[in-house]
């Protein structure tokens, strides 16, 4: 079995090997920016992001999903870090969240993630899409050095990144535009059927091809064209260490009189509850984006953040979610397997232990541009035709979903989203469960499917629309399952036809509401087969 599975991977390691180089370029000024976002130490983001690709991707049930800080926690951090006056009672919250979620996952509380419609989840994605080419703009122009709006959806997400858009276009970087546009230029060249049909040039990654352009290009302008090149601000900052020893220094351990402060349980659970939501719709946006449409597991997710937590806390690192950007670019990068996930984890941890000094060449411009063409990926405009075409019923909750995103955050806008999507799906379950077909003067009345108190309105509407000396046939054999309500008004029905001269045939009515059929009911019959007989 052990050889089986090193066989499975080893056959997609030319797959997976560039798209997790590809992930660890694109998660690497993430973990940094997150951790500056939470006002938690740098190294605590780039520890989240060694458990995630290290340790969560083997436990994981997921083969493309990618696990590190998230951006939709940061909010969340900087209030906890202020509420409890350390970094280091966060880490024991960040403790308590990961044993929480593992309960969850015992639990079985993975389950939530299947009650979101497709519209839904393809709007957030989409949004998400949206999101991140406008919190790149202002990267790949050269204006902004913040990190932290590169996949954020925090409240002031709509209103900071719209201002900063165009805030961007006056304060351009000559420099970060030609090294930004020559790298999307690349990626779109990439993506062409034509290209992809070369052989040698299919093993290279485009986003492979897009940092190495912009490390070269800053190098020359450096060198010959001072003026052309991006300024130090706008590079990749790593902390660099001199010595092994170094490294080990700058992990840091959760203080655990914190037990004792209320406020850490408070904490921990709101965590847990965030991240365990993130995490599963980040699970069935990225099923809906794996090719080979795998399913994961959801409860064994859940034990996997769990655990990743727990460790994460007692490095010293930041809360982890399973994040649908990084997840993303695995996806466009080709990845085929968690192989990927982890090769991006072993690429963090070498890079910061041996490499730090030569990362610091790459342009922030060029990540941008990954993640540019990854946000075209996820909100193509023809994916908005698409589901125009599907008709209102789904196009609703699509583009609803993604305006409550952007103008809320990523949670608020799902619940927004799910209520319209829900909305429909009752609507339309409403319409579907119960149908009127009329012939003549005869009305057959049939149950599709299971019906509940919600189609009451329905079926009083139809009964009511039956004229006086006519027949009706109501046929229940498809129904598994009527309600008490549904059956008290065929019942009123009953009792009321004989005055309007309508003759009624019952199929496979009763029993149906788990109960035993109660004495108004035998009456009923007794005065239907009366009927019967007198016609």
């Amino acid at each position: 079995m052990i050889h089986k599975h090193a066989q499975y991977y080893f056959r997609h390691l030319k797959d997976d090997f560039p798209a997790g180089i590809v992930v660890f370029l694109v998660a690497l000024p993430l973990c940094l920016g997150i951790a500056l976002a939470s006002g938690a130490p740098l190294f605590s983001g780039l520890i989240a992001g060694l458990v995630g690709g290290l340790i969560v991707s083997w436990l994981s049930g997921s083969q493309l999903s990618v696990s590190g800080p998230a951006a939709g926690l940061t909010v969340i951090v900087f209030n906890a870090i202020e509420t409890l006056g350390s970094f280091q009672g966060l880490l024991v919250a960040c403790i308590l969240a990961g044993i929480i979620q593992l309960t969850l996952g015992y639990l079985r509380a993975g389950i939530i993630g299947a009650f979101f419609p497709s519209a839904v989840i393809k709007g957030m994605l989409a949004a998400i899409g949206l999101i991140l080419i406008i919190k790149q703009i202002p990267h790949a122009t050269g204006y902004d050095t913040s990190y932290e709006g590169d996949e954020s959806y925090m409240r002031e997400t709509a209103k900071s990144s719209f201002l900063e858009l165009f805030d961007a276009f006056s304060g351009i970087t000559p420099g970060a535009v030609i090294i930004s546009t020559v790298a999307l230029l690349l990626l779109m060249i990439w993506e062409m059927p034509w290209f992809k049909k070369q052989r040698l040039l299919k093993l290279i990654p485009g986003p492979l091809v897009a940092v190495a352009w912009g490390v070269s290009y800053n190098l020359f302008a450096t060198q010959f064209a001072p003026a052309w090149a991006v300024s130090e601000k706008h590079l990749v900052k790593l902390p660099v260490s001199e010595q092994a020893a170094d490294f080990f220094n700058n992990f840091m351990l959760p203080d655990f009189s914190y037990l004792a402060n209320p406020q850490v349980y408070i904490v921990a659970a709101t965590l847990a509850i965030i991240a365990s939501l993130e995490t599963l719709l980040s699970l069935e946006a990225v099923d809906k984006l794996d090719p080979l449409k795998r399913l994961a597991p959801t409860n064994r997710e859940l034990k996997a953040q769990g655990v990743g937590n727990i460790i994460s806390g007692l490095l010293g690192g930041l809360p982890i979610t399973a994040v649908i950007v990084r997840s993303s670019a695995n996806i466009n990068a080709g990845g085929q397997t968690s192989l990927s996930c982890f090769i991006h984890g072993l690429c963090l941890l070498l890079s910061v232990m041996f490499l730090a000094h030569y990362l610091n060449f790459i342009p922030l411009a060029c990540l941008s541009a990954i993640l540019l063409h990854t946000g075209y990926k996820l909100a193509k405009p023809g994916l908005f035709v698409e589901y125009y075409k599907k008709g209102m019923s789904q196009f609703l909750p699509f583009a609803i979903t993604v305006l409550a995103i952007l103008f809320t955050d990523l949670l608020k806008g799902m619940v927004i989203g799910l209520g319209f999507g829900l909305f429909f799906v009752i609507k339309a379950n409403y319409h579907a469960a119960i149908t009127l077909i009329q012939d003549g003067s005869h009305y057959m009345l049939s149950f599709n499917k299971d019906v509940s108190f919600l189609n009451k309105a329905l079926l009083r509407k139809f009964i009511l629309s039956i004229q006086e000396n006519s027949t009706a046939t109501i046929d229940a054999s498809k129904a598994k399952f009527i309600d008490h309500d549904i059956l008290e008004t065929i019942e009123d029905f009953l009792a009321t036809a004989p005055d309007d001269n309508i003759k009624v045939e019952v199929i496979d009515l009763y029993g149906k509401e788990k109960i035993q059929k109660h004495e108004a009911v035998v009456v009923l019959n007794e005065r239907v087969k009366a009927q019967d007989i007198a016609s």
